[in-house]
Parts: structure tokens; sequence; C-alpha cells
């Protein structure tokens, strides 16, 4: 029988619960910003390159140093995640965002404007395609991660399937810094810019594949470290700071593409070896990972 002097607004269906708060942390989330900024500031750099003002050069170095500093920003938004144990939904679909900006739509702007718009003058339709194929294939990379992200243990995965957008971009923008040291006052008029629409390509392919590579987000960097370890890092720091203009269009470029190679090298060593290179205590399976 039921109380007359009950109040209807307490009847559980009258009153539900109210829906659950999106999460949005500052730091991570300012992190992506950071990214996303650097993306369209790269964006805005490549269309201000103009070669008949003489400010080509300067324009694409801008550039590059941009895109790259969009991974930096994209490694640390998901580093101090972890750290203050912060992740959540709203920041990694934010973070896939940034992603297509700073490392889908950038770089294929670049080796567009840079090769394809010369290359295709009569057909400029060609190189647009050309260059839409990787950011299509970036697209559907991010979508394909935030999927099985989304998966139950998903998100703490050592590994991921395909090529990282981040690390791809970063390639580019690499493999365009070495180019223009190289060829210096030649560039963009020398030949070897013709090698990045082929490698743009082959990116694309390498993001929708199924090779794995680490993610490397088991490295604690709060814990102590072996003490050759840590000289080794210093010094390489320091010659990096000290001789950046000669040595970083050597040295990125070797990083990113030893990292290509080692996905297709990593099944074929032992887990032993793996460990050691991944700095991580215990290997996922392969049906684990996105």
């Amino acid at each position: 029988m039921a109380d007359p002097m009950a109040d209807p607004n307490d009847h559980p269906a009258s009153n539900p619960e109210p829906a659950s708060r999106i999460q949005i942390y500052l730091l991570p989330n300012l992190m992506t910003a950071g990214n996303l900024f650097c993306g369209f500031v790269a964006l805005t750099k490549i269309v201000e390159a103009d070669a008949a003002a003489g400010s080509f050069n300067t324009a694409i170095r801008h550039a590059l140093f941009f895109i790259l500093l969009a991974c930096i920003f994209d490694l640390l938004d998901g580093r101090v995640a972890r750290w203050g144990g912060h992740e959540s939904p709203f920041g990694r679909q934010f973070d896939s965002l940034a992603d297509l900006i700073s490392f889908g739509a950038a770089p294929a702007f670049l080796v567009h404007r840079i090769v394809l718009k010369d290359v295709f003058l009569e057909y400029q339709e060609i190189g647009w395609f050309i260059a839409s194929v990787y950011l299509i294939c970036g697209a559907l990379r991010l979508a394909r991660f935030n999927c099985l992200a989304s998966l139950p243990g998903g998100s703490g995965t050592r590994e991921f399937l395909g090529f990282p957008i981040p690390a791809a971009a970063a390639l580019v923008a690499s493999l365009t810094l070495f180019i223009m040291w190289w060829e210096d006052r030649e560039f963009p008029v020398g030949r070897w810019r013709y090698v990045l629409p082929f490698i743009l390509v082959f990116l694309s392919i390498m993001m929708i594949s199924d090779v794995r590579y680490p993610s490397f987000k088991s490295i604690n960097l709060s814990v102590q470290r072996p003490f050759a370890k840590l000289a080794v890092a210093a010094v390489f720091i320091g010659v990096l700071i000290v001789l950046r203009d000669k040595i970083l269009p050597l040295v990125l470029p070797v990083i990113f593409t030893a990292y290509l190679v080692y996905g297709f090298i990593r099944p074929r060593i032992s887990r032993r070896m793996r460990r050691e290179i991944e700095d991580a205590d215990e290997l996922e399976e392969p049906n684990q990972s996105p």
C-alpha cells in the first residue's frame, strides 16, 4: 500500500540521477591545444611560402619546426595524462582532432606545396589526390585507434597497430629538413624533393597496415637510471643543442626511419631483445593491442 504522505518527487523514476560530467583535465589538454596550435601555424607558414619573394625556404623551415614541435606536445600530453592518472575519452578525442591537423593536413599540404604542385601543372587534381591519400589514411588510422582504445583493456596498450601518424609526420618533416640541408640553396628546385611523394604514399599504407609498433608508454622517466645511460643521454642532448643546425638534419631522419624499419624486424627478434629495446617489463600478446 502506498504511503499517502510520501512526496511523489521522491520516486526514483521521477528523480533520475544526473548524467556524469565529461572529464576535462587542464594540463594534458593544454598540451594538446599546443599541438593543434603548432599544426595551424605550420599550415599558415606553408601558405606564406613564396619562391618569388625569396622567403620560400625560411617559411618552409618554420613550418617544419612547428610540425616537429607539435610532435613534442603530442608526446607530452599523453605522458602528462598518464602521470596524473587523467586519461579520459575527451582527451583521446581532442588529441585525435589535433593530430589530424598537425600530422595529417600539414605534412600533406607541405609535400603538395614543395613537389606535387610543380609536377602536375596541367592536372593539379592528381597532386591534390596524392596528398589527400595521406590525409585520409591518417584519419582512418586515428579512427581505428580510438575504436580499439575504447575496448576493455585497450587504453593501456604498449603497442600501436599501424605506423603512428605523429611519427609519420615527423619522418616527412625530418626528411624535408635533410633535403633542405643537403641541397642548400638549390631547394626546392633540386631532384631530391621528388622522393617525398613516394615517402608520403608509403607512409599512408603503413598507417593503415597491420604492422605493430611499440608505443614506449611503459618507459618510466621518474625512476633512477643506470649512470652510463644517464651520461650518454646527457651528452647526446648537449651535442644536439650545440650543433643543432648540422646534427638535427642528420639525426632526426635516422631516428624516425629506424622506428619505421623496427616494425618489420620486431617480430623476428627475441622477446628478451625486444624488452631491452622497448624498456618494458613484459610484452602484451598481439590481440591485446590496438
